[in-house]
């Protein structure tokens, strides 16, 4: 059954024409910041505003996968199969219930990649080459990262042309964007010379708690209009979501957390237009 989308996904800019795929890594070093969620939710609603979309879930736990829905047996080809060049990226594609948008789901597999990897040659590079070795025939590639800097986030780095940061607001969240900035600035200056960070998301902001407008300002300070307008809320419904299989935006499009997510949405590609007009 193709779900009904979101009637406020109507609301998103469709003119802007995406000329080959844009690959975008969602990427923080720490865990429990939102990122797979990020994922998921951004990718619906780029999906809901017909473009494209293919998330490679590159984090061994494959909880994008699950929470898209892809149960963890009819996941015969995964993207620890892309990564080690066994299969082709296209093997490993699965479309999912929400219409243009399909996944690459990662199996528990990919946590032994980083081991096999570390004499492999070009292993910074794996990625990027499965997803050239074909036409990408999807508007963006979004790419959820696990929650470190090791390789495989590295191989997402230099395969994506942006990096998207989910942010939680907390004491401790300056301090891990600046280590994620400096991995980002080496990537570039030795791996991958386009890459950009894409945006800053504020995730998990509680308006009732003064710290999380203290973390926000302090963010906002030091990068700028790199972080954009959107602030993901604390939402309930957010993290009820994924046990039901399903992004937020398709169990309750109605909640503060998805539709923080369409605004999201809606400012990462009006960023894409203005990238787009500059070139």
């Amino acid at each position: 059954m193709t779900p009904t989308l979101p009637p406020a996904l109507a609301d998103l800019p469709r003119d802007n024409p995406v000329r080959t795929a844009r690959i975008i890594a969602i990427a923080n070093q720490k865990g429990g910041v939102g990122k797979t969620t990020t994922a998921i939710n951004l990718a619906t609603a780029l999906a809901a505003v017909d473009k494209k979309v293919l998330l490679v879930d590159l984090d061994p736990q494959g909880n994008a996968s699950t929470g898209l829905g892809i149960d963890r047996h009819a996941r015969p080809v995964t993207s620890y199969d892309v990564l080690i060049g066994a299969h082709l990226v296209s093997a490993a594609t699965i479309p999912t219930s929400i219409p243009l948008l399909s996944i690459v789901p990662a199996s528990v597999d990919l946590s032994g990649a980083e081991v096999e990897l570390v004499s492999a040659e070009q292993r910074e590079y794996r990625l990027r080459m499965a997803l050239g070795r074909q036409p990408l025939d999807f508007d963006y590639v979004l790419i959820d990262c696990p929650p470190s800097l090791g390789l495989l986030t590295l191989n997402a780095m230099v395969a994506a042309q942006a990096v998207l940061v989910p942010l939680q607001c907390e004491f401790y969240a300056l301090e891990g964007l600046s280590n994620l900035v400096r991995t980002i600035e080496r990537v570039k200056r030795h791996l991958n010379p386009h890459l950009e960070i894409q945006g800053v998301v504020l995730t998990m902001f509680d308006k009732r708690n003064n710290l999380s407008d203290l973390v926000a300002a302090d963010v906002r300070g030091h990068f700028g209009d790199k972080v954009y307008d959107t602030v993901i809320p604390r939402n309930v419904r957010v993290s009820e979501a994924p046990s039901h299989g399903k992004p937020v935006l398709l169990y309750d499009f109605r909640c503060p957390g998805a539709q923080a997510y369409i605004h999201l949405a809606g400012e990462v590609l009006r960023r894409e237009q203005i990238r787009l007009n500059a070139a």
